[in-house]
């Protein structure tokens, strides 16, 4: 699933492409999604390239290629995303945490899908609930995402995988944690502060460490164990 702003991109950029034949630039981009900064350009055309829509032309200045457009019947993610939900708010009831167990596993709130390779909004999920062994959580609240791409698979994390979540706002340095990007975008990744700057790390050769200044990048909690199925 898109984003909204990928969706919006993609649909620019083929419409400018079929009327002109011409790429538009990344100044033309920005102003018609209404970013303040480039650099937001940038991410969601990485995030098209990754999700194979678009292809970027070698030895050709900002020139991209259509692959495939969006399922016409399926509907960009929503807009209006709330940052709560990946700390595990609910609107209508109580905050997202370990329940009580009952036998002998333990009820975490599953929220969505979160990308392991590009920046996703987090879908929220209020009614699936994933049983977790007891051992995996501790003190604290917790929650459950499910993981969408292979960006950390050098990390053990695949594709599918089922992630979770302390919740907490501060991490140490190295610690892979769900980090939300300018107040809109979640990823799991490994966190690196350098200096001012953050970077949000992949485990695999194949992505780039992208970096981030000090206001773009929250904390949103720590990876503390995954469980996969095999089918």
């Amino acid at each position: 699933m898109l984003t909204r702003k990928q969706h919006e991109l993609l649909v620019y950029i083929n419409a400018r492409l079929q009327e002109t034949g011409i790429c538009p630039s990344f100044d033309e981009m920005k102003d018609a999604l209404g970013l303040k900064s480039k650099s937001g350009i940038h991410r969601l055309i990485t995030g098209l390239e990754e999700r194979g829509f678009v292809r970027r032309l070698p030895h050709r200045a900002r020139a991209l290629e259509i692959l495939r457009l969006a399922d016409s019947t399926a509907s960009p993610a929503p807009t209006g995303f709330d940052p709560k939900v990946i700390r595990g708010g609910f609107a209508d009831g109580p905050r997202g945490a370990a329940v009580a167990p009952t036998g002998e596993t333990v009820e975490l709130p599953l929220y969505g899908r979160i990308a392991a390779g590009t920046p996703v909004e987090a879908l929220r999920d209020p009614e699936n609930t994933v049983a977790v062994p007891p051992d995996m959580v501790g003190k604290g609240n917790h929650y459950a995402l499910e993981v969408a791409g292979d960006s950390m698979i050098e990390a053990g994390i695949l594709d599918g995988d089922v992630a979770i979540i302390r919740e907490g706002e501060t991490a140490e340095n190295g610690t892979i944690v769900v980090a939300l990007v300018d107040d809109n975008e979640v990823t799991l990744k490994r966190l690196r502060r350098k200096g001012k700057s953050i970077a949000l790390e992949p485990a695999n050769a194949a992505f780039e460490t992208r970096i981030f200044g000090p206001d773009q990048v929250k904390v949103q909690g720590t990876l503390v164990g995954l469980m996969r199925s095999y089918h």
